[in-house]
């Protein structure tokens, strides 16, 4: 670890890291605000706003606290992060004689020759996800750190390790600012206050069972305690649930927010609960009542986080939570043993405030394929809508290891080649093996799905394809299966013979129809559970089209029902045109026949 005091300059600076699971939760200084098209996008940094110190024992030397601070981009149609270079300076003079910070360098670089560190660290692919590293510089009590690129959303910037200075005392404060440029963004600063003798507050692990069954209820008796040297005027309690658990009480001093799934399809229930009253040093605190946790009818691999921290001064609630209607959250002492060890314990760490677990829920998803039935004359191009739903009544997520929860694998119809198709997919040989060649036609696509996917959802995939010869029923396959060819079967899934469908191509009036989406397809309002877009490889679609409207899809799986082509909407009108044309002429026909 490289030391650094506001009264004592350091050469280098070690590269900063993210805090692991510390600042995952929420913002917890309010959200970026959302950039217009012709206006620079803004960046928020943020972190907690109070920080406690254990004060300096004089001969036991300091014991650290740890200071995460996070940015947030604006994310979803807002914005797409920031590809440029910025600037971010750590104003350290607040805090001369009241603490000395340190940038926690054991994983983001190497200690030089010269005790300071080499450049790495949370700002680079790592954490913000895709910048590069960047490299800080230490003069006096001010760092300055210069990297590339921030993604959307809230990540962790910087892990400060910040301990009471010697000779301090109780009561001390200071404050450390952090403030951000770059060309062609903003950023709004951040300040975060530290305090000698202040309050560390500590989540303690409850003992849940997490093999359940749908419609298991168990207690929550959330506990934490003070291990600090100052009491905590509130504190901040955060809830985080996901798709398969749910918490019936909606308390009135908790605001709760579903979290938009996005891309990744997860989707989470997020409770901020502000629980009034003085929480003093050394002592432990429950809940009055204890949370109820639920395993819904659609639960399987869920998990359940819950957070304490000092509530500090009032901010504003963010536009998409709502306050419950229910009795007011409280906390009371813990008497007994329990509170007594509690106030023994020590060694403030920031993972201490937070505690997560994983529960496993004896649960099923039936994961339906469904095809379709297009038409069409040789050199038309139709467009075929393939994909699965998820009939339930689980969702699937993959939460821990990000994996892809399955895929579509659809074989093309003999004398039809793939002249667009939905961006998520990719071309293989007729053997399902790698193709470098992505953008001509191909026997085969592999389609996956996102980390997750909910109940009543799944993928929606158009196809444009050309009619090169009118094969009568000629038929492709679609199948919904695991991601690994050599595991093909969905260890969820009880009823495997419905994860195959068909294509028919030119089926006649005697071709038997292939199989629909499920009936519970929750309609065009249900959210995505991947990212919608299409491309055309080798070019646009062309000629008449036929079969089903791409245009009219559910959007589950990612809104992919949608070519996003105007070469088929026009080919879909002069299809209609077509049709209309044959049917003429085949009734002209009957006429002259009938009369001759």
């Amino acid at each position: 670890m490289t030391r650094l005091s506001p009264r004592n300059a350091l050469r280098r600076a070690a590269g900063l890291l993210a805090a692991a699971g510390l600042l995952a939760v929420v913002p917890l200084a309010g959200a970026a605000a959302p950039a217009r098209a012709d206006e620079p996008p803004v960046f928020t940094l943020g972190g907690p706003a109070e920080t406690s110190l254990h004060p300096y024992r004089a001969g036991g030397g300091p014991k650290p606290s740890r200071l995460g601070i996070t940015v947030t981009a604006p994310s979803g149609e807002e914005g797409t992060g920031f590809a440029g270079r910025f600037t971010l300076t750590f104003d350290l003079s607040g805090v001369a004689g009241v603490a000395d910070v340190a940038f926690d360098g054991a994983a983001s670089g190497a200690e030089t020759s010269d005790g300071g560190a080499s450049g790495g660290g949370a700002l680079g692919a790592g954490a913000s996800g895709g910048g590069t590293a960047p490299d800080c510089e230490v003069t006096g009590a001010k760092a300055v750190c210069v990297g590339t690129g921030v993604r959307p959303g809230t990540h962790p910037v910087a892990a400060l390790v910040v301990t009471a200075a010697a000779g301090g005392e109780r009561g001390d404060s200071g404050a450390i600012t952090v403030t951000g440029e770059a060309e062609g963004a903003a950023f709004t600063p951040f300040t975060a206050r530290v305090t000698v003798g202040g309050p560390d507050l500590v989540m303690e692990e409850l003992p849940f069972r997490t093999e359940l069954v749908p419609g298991d209820r168990q207690q929550a008796p959330i506990t934490f305690a003070n291990r600090g040297a100052g009491d905590a005027e509130g504190v901040l309690l955060t809830l985080r649930y996901t798709r398969g658990l749910d918490i019936p009480q909606r308390y009135s001093n908790c605001r709760y927010s579903e979290d938009d799934p996005g891309p990744s399809g997860v989707g989470r229930t997020t409770a901020l609960c502000t629980v009034e009253g003085a929480f003093e040093a050394g002592e432990a605190y429950t809940l009055a009542t204890p949370l109820t946790i639920e395993a819904t009818e659609r639960a399987y691999r869920d998990t359940f986080l819950y957070r304490i921290e000092e509530a500090g001064p009032p901010r504003p609630a963010p536009a998409a939570f709502e306050r419950g209607d229910g009795a007011v959250l409280r906390a009371v002492p813990v008497t007994g043993p329990q509170n007594r060890a509690a106030g023994r314990t020590a060694d403030p760490t920031p993972h201490d405030n937070q505690r997560e677990a994983d529960f496993r829920t004896e649960n099923t998803a039936d994961f339906a394929a469904y095809g379709d039935r297009v038409s069409g004359a040789r050199g038309a191009t139709v467009t075929a809508d393939v994909g699965f739903r998820n009939v339930g009544p689980a969702w699937i997520g993959h939460l821990r290891s990000g994996e892809d929860v399955a895929l579509v694998d659809f074989t093309v119809p003999r004398g039809a080649s793939v002249v667009a198709k939905p961006d998520r997919c990719r071309a293989v040989t007729a053997a399902g093996e790698h193709r470098e060649d992505q953008r001509s036609p191909a026997p085969r696509y592999l389609c996956p799905t996102s980390p997750a996917v909910h109940d009543g959802e799944g993928l929606d995939l158009p196809f444009a394809l050309r009619i090169e010869e009118v094969l009568i029923g000629a038929e492709g396959e679609v199948t919904v299966r695991a991601p690994s060819a050599r595991n093909p079967a969905l260890p969820f899934d009880p009823a495997p013979a419905n994860n195959t469908a068909r294509l028919v191509l030119n089926a006649g009036d005697d071709g038997d129809g292939p199989s629909t989406p499920p009936t519970s397809d929750p309609g065009p309002d249900a959210s995505p559970s991947g990212a919608p877009a299409t491309s055309a490889p080798g070019g646009g679609a062309a000629g008449a089209s036929g079969g089903s409207d791409s245009g009219t899809g559910s959007g589950h799986g990612g809104g992919l029902a949608s070519t996003g082509s105007d070469a088929l909407t026009v080919a879909g009108a002069a299809a209609v045109a077509l049709a209309a044309g044959l049917a003429l002429v085949a009734a002209a026909r009957r006429r002259t026949s009938r009369h001759s």
